[in-house]
């Protein structure tokens, strides 16, 4: 599992974040029982038993930084936010040097202003986490078998562009710091 989340986090910042969310919420929906876990997810992992301590060891290091973090209940994890703030910078230097990109983020604006109505006084976050929310969204509903609006794939789609297009330059950046 580690090991897919850093392959993840060098290919695709934005399927990494969706990805440890994904973890956090695993982690919650058992209620951070190890033993449970271990019983009902890493035993059904194909992998060797070296591989299985392995995993086992990484979901009780990410179960003790949300307990240190204290996001049982909500929350993501400061070391992935720190990642969806860092997109989000980018995004923000985009909107001025890159003509592009600011088309591609026009699209999915409106969306973007839609989620902002709709959070009815609820604060989400700056415009990258709010795309970030949207295709995991997404993702929670096809995982639950839940049937999407043309509207909802539309403003999914807007969103996942956006993060497309911000994940080639964040990967741009990494391999310019090299």
């Amino acid at each position: 599992m580690k090991q897919l989340a850093e392959k993840k986090r060098e290919k695709n910042i934005g399927e990494y974040i969706v990805y440890m969310y994904q973890m956090e919420d695993l982690i919650r929906s058992y209620q951070f029982n190890m033993d449970e876990i271990r019983q009902y997810v890493i035993s059904h992992y194909p992998v060797s038993d070296q591989e299985r301590t392995d995993i086992t060891d990484w979901f009780r290091s990410l179960v003790q930084q949300m307990k240190h973090e204290k996001i049982q209940e909500t929350g993501h994890l400061s070391t992935t936010q720190k990642e969806v703030d860092h997109l989000a910078k980018i995004h923000w230097d985009l909107l001025k040097t890159d003509q592009e990109y600011f088309k591609i983020y026009n699209e999915a604006k409106p969306h973007v202003i839609e989620a902002i109505m709709n959070a009815d006084g609820q604060d989400l976050g700056h415009e990258i986490q709010i795309c970030i929310n949207g295709v995991y969204g997404l993702l929670l509903c096809r995982l639950t078998g839940k049937k999407l609006s043309p509207e909802q794939e539309k403003s999914a789609q807007a969103f996942g562009n956006v993060l497309s297009y911000l994940n080639l330059a964040y990967m741009e950046e990494k391999k310019d710091q090299k």
